[in-house]
Formats: structure tokens, C-alpha cells, sequence
């Protein structure tokens, strides 16, 4: 039995998707079972009630356990379960405690490997899916804004990430890795709102505004937290006309090249 945390996110989904492809048993946990659209060969419970019986591993979103893991992976140890499976990221490389986002994901890589479980940890960085925040604003045919237009990164397609996580989930191969994962092609927030609009059907354009006045955005929405939007803010000044390192990870693991942008676009527009 394999629990995967976060199973109606835009990575869980797929990764029990993944694992049932693969005829194992997945229990995916989410917040509403009701809701959770979910395959019916699945078993569905609650995350709150968080059942470990009968798991021998486990898919770890940090995402879900902003609050701390609490007892979780003494839980999980104790229960039997052998292998963890981190969705983690590629921030994780800086270890400066500044970087909110690395940090958390240190912190919890670094309680994982004191359990004495085996582990992976996979590290994705820009995720693709995060465009998806733009969608309204280009279907209203208004101009995306946002910092640093000339900012380039790789962003990765969700499956991809899912394809890997299975991997190190169902096979011995990947036990004590830390894969960093982009996409196939480096870009910019103007370019890819290009290729999303041609997805779409529509004119697509990005409009450059300051920092300050990104930052100010950003705080206003009710999910974000100050020392996330300056991570984000920081990652993006940092990557102005800065070469772009392009993982070979995600055809490596899985056998098949990484997803381009222009996939992922046709895939949700």
C-alpha cells in the first residue's frame, strides 16, 4: 500500500494516477473524499485522520503540512512503512536560512533522513502549473503583469514531476537521491505567456511593473505569505539574462524526454 499525501493537488493526482497504471494499491488522502474526483480503484481517506495501516510507503507533499509534520513520520516509522518519497524543490539547494521556501523544504528533508527510512527527494523547480494563475487575465484578453521580464527559467510539467516521484516510489533505483527537475527549454514570463496564448486561441501579452508593485500584488492574495513572495521575488531578480541550467533528469529516470512548455499549455488551454 502506497499513501499519497496531497492527492488532489496538481502533482498527487497524477502520482496515483502513476502508481494505479502500475496495479498497486494507492489510499490517497485529501482534505473532502466527497470532492476529490479521484479514481474509484483508489482507496480515499481523509488527511486529517491520516491512516498509516497497512502503508509501506509514502509520497510526502510538504505542501499540505505548512503547519509542521507533528508526529507523522514517527507514525509512520513505527507503522511499518519503509520508504518516504518527498515532493520537495529545487530551492532547496540554497541553504540560506533568508530563503523561506528552502528552508522549509531543508527542514523537512533533513527530519526525514533522521527517521533512518529510505528516502528520496525530488526537486522540481518553476512549476508550469503555477501559469495557470494567468489563465483569467488572458482569456480577458488583459496584459499578464509581473517582474523581471527578462527572468528565465525552465518550468516543468506537473506528469513529468509525477513520473519521477512513481519511479522512485515503485523501484530501488532512486533510494537516497536528490534529482532536480526542469523542463526542456529555458524561458521568459513574456515568452510563455505567448505560448499560452496560442494555446488559447488568443492575443497574449506581459506587461513589466516593479517589483514593489509586484510584491504589493502578491501579499494581497489571502495564500501568500511574506517570506514566500520575497523568495519568489529574489529567485526571479537572480535569474534576470542568467543562463538557464536545464536538468537531463526527468529523461534519465523516466525514458522520455521532459514535457515543453508548449505541451503543457495545450494541455490546460
Amino acid at each position: 500500500m502506497i499513501l499519497v499525501t496531497g492527492a488532489t493537488g496538481n502533482v498527487g493526482r497524477h502520482v496515483v494516477g502513476e502508481l494505479l497504471c502500475a496495479d498497486v494499491k494507492v489510499r490517497a488522502l485529501t482534505r473532502d473524499p466527497a470532492t476529490a474526483r479521484l479514481p474509484r480503484e483508489a482507496e480515499v481517506a481523509r488527511t486529517d485522520e491520516m491512516p498509516l495501516d497497512g502503508v509501506t510507503s509514502l509520497f510526502l507533499n510538504p505542501a499540505v503540512f505548512w503547519g509542521g509534520l507533528g508526529d507523522l513520520l514517527e507514525r509512520a516509522r513505527d507503522g511499518g512503512v519503509r520508504r518516504v518519497v518527498m515532493l520537495s524543490s529545487a530551492a532547496a539547494l540554497d541553504d540560506d536560512p533568508a530563503n523561506a521556501i528552502g528552508a522549509h523544504h531543508l527542514e523537512i528533508e533533513r527530519a526525514i533522513e533522521a527517521t533512518g527510512l529510505e528516502w528520496t527527494f525530488v526537486r522540481p523547480g518553476e512549476f508550469a502549473t503555477n501559469s495557470l494563475a494567468w489563465a483569467e487575465t488572458i482569456r480577458a484578453g488583459e496584459p499578464v503583469r509581473g517582474p523581471y521580464a527578462r527572468a528565465r527559467s525552465a518550468p516543468i510539467h506537473e506528469r513529468d514531476i509525477a513520473a519521477v516521484a512513481a519511479r522512485a516510489l515503485l523501484s530501488d533505483e532512486l533510494v537516497g537521491a536528490k534529482p532536480v527537475l526542469s523542463g526542456p527549454e529555458a524561458l521568459t514570463h513574456p515568452e510563455m505567456v505567448e505560448i499560452i496564448g496560442a494555446a488559447a486561441g488568443v492575443p497574449a501579452r506581459f506587461e513589466e511593473i516593479t517589483p514593489e508593485s509586484a510584491r504589493s500584488e502578491m501579499l494581497s492574495r489571502p495564500y501568500m505569505r511574506e517570506g514566500i513572495v520575497d523568495a519568489l521575488l529574489k529567485v526571479r531578480a537572480d535569474a534576470v539574462d542568467r543562463e538557464v541550467e536545464i536538468s537531463p533528469e526527468v529523461e534519465r529516470i523516466t525514458g522520455r524526454p521532459a514535457r515543453t512548455f508548449a505541451e503543457w499549455a495545450a494541455d490546460h488551454f
